[in-house]
């Protein structure tokens, strides 16, 4: 209308918004960057058959089955790996045995196997390596995707790559900040703050589980909202405890995750040497993997998604996709390994498991609707964290091997 001014727009304030994980968990970590698809493999001994193949090689063969990048040569000279005891002589003159492979997260839900040699990986993030293993956890905030199906927050054991089933990169963030499981990754004065509001103490595993229940994506990373109802809190608190369990195979309660009711999975006809596809039926909760099959696998396993991408097929092509004949990638397994049967099997389980919580993990993430605590935060001081909580913690007495065998103190 004429003679009415409209009120200028304004950005809504950072306190009218959930508070980001980013503030909470201050230090993280870019995703690693592999570089060549030989050194990662779902068995141990495919890795050591690659190993063995490439240092057979000599010269232009051997730089070529490297597949050279920008990062990585066989000339290049870079230190060991924080925990690893590989070489440090350039790869061009290794004849060297195979490192021992190490468990790694390259996606969602699928462990497979990594050679942990510095001079393989383009991005290996050493950061990471030096506080990794017990009581290690690394929460992995998945890239946004709008409107895709799925958790924004997943939780790990195994040190992950950090991008999303999509290729979408996230952050790694790990719960503690030194090894052995000290300096709780957080912002200082959080658990405080914490323990204040909901009348009991708060400790970093508590935190991580509530994180897990109720994180809610946005385009600005995750958002974890804090309900005022100490109820609600410890509610999600059970709720995420039990989530980070399933989610790393039992390594908090030592107990495999099964299905309740007597329920388990089972191999009803072997799989196949080459399975060519993986398909559901989903009337008799049957997978298939070409003439093999395993039921009952409840439809919230096969239907549970990461960014948008359905789990289960996208662990079946890390597994089956054709590889460039002659390359180090087509040297694998003859035959589907019974192995893999059996970590399939697991996955179903923890993917039914956590598939079927989801409807529950929604009443958390609802809370982001509620009172926010943003302001609350930054009048304790606990927001914004103080810049030296988003860099590593000094690691002021670990010896580690540098190039050409020379050590460094770090």
């Amino acid at each position: 209308m004429r003679g009415v001014t409209e009120a200028p727009r304004t950005a809504p304030r950072a306190d009218d918004e959930p508070p980001l994980l980013d503030e909470l968990m201050p230090w993280s970590v870019a995703p690693l960057r592999f570089g060549r698809g030989w050194i990662v493999a779902p068995d141990a001994r495919t890795l050591r058959a690659r190993w063995d193949r490439l240092t057979a090689a000599e010269g232009a063969e051997r730089e070529a089955l490297f597949r050279p990048s920008r990062a990585r040569t066989p000339g290049s000279s870079v230190a060991a790996l924080p925990g690893q005891r590989t070489g440090t002589v350039r790869f061009a003159r290794e004849s060297g045995p195979c490192p021992a492979p190490v468990r790694v997260a390259p996606g969602p839900f699928d462990e497979q196997w990594l050679l942990p040699d510095h001079r393989l990986i383009d991005t290996a993030r050493p950061e990471l390596w030096r506080v990794a293993g017990e009581p290690q956890l690394f929460a992995v905030e998945q890239g946004y995707v709008p409107g895709a199906a799925g958790p924004a927050l997943l939780v790990t054991a195994a040190l992950p790559e950090g991008r999303s089933p999509a290729g979408r990169p996230g952050r790694i963030r790990p719960l503690f900040r030194r090894p052995g499981g000290h300096e709780p990754n957080l912002a200082p004065g959080l658990l405080d703050f914490l323990g204040r509001r909901y009348g009991r103490g708060v400790d970093a595993r508590a935190w991580l589980a509530w994180t897990v229940a109720a994180a809610v994506p946005s385009p600005a990373g995750c958002r974890v909202p804090l309900p005022r109802d100490p109820e609600v809190w410890a509610a999600g608190v059970a709720l995420g405890r039990e989530l980070v369990d399933v989610q790393t195979r039992g390594a908090l309660s030592g107990t495999k995750p099964r299905l309740p009711g007597g329920r388990r999975p089972y191999v009803r006809s072997a799989v196949p040497a080459r399975p060519a596809e993986m398909t559901y039926e989903a009337g008799d909760e049957a997978l298939c993997l070409g003439d093999g099959r395993i039921s009952p696998v409840p439809v919230e396993a096969w239907e549970f998604r990461v960014g948008g991408v359905r789990v289960l097929e996208q662990w079946f092509a890390h597994r089956t996709a054709p590889a460039e004949p002659g390359s180090l990638e087509a040297i694998g397994p003859a035959a589907w390994p019974k192995e893999w049967t059996s970590e399939l099997l697991d996955l179903i389980t923890v993917l039914a498991l956590v598939g079927a919580r989801e409807a529950e993990r929604a009443a958390f993430t609802a809370e982001a609707a509620g009172p926010r605590a943003g302001a609350e935060l930054r009048a304790a001081g606990v927001l914004p964290p103080p810049g030296r909580a988003r860099r590593p913690a000094s690691v002021l007495d670990h010896l580690e091997e540098g190039p050409g065998g020379q050590f460094t103190l770090v």
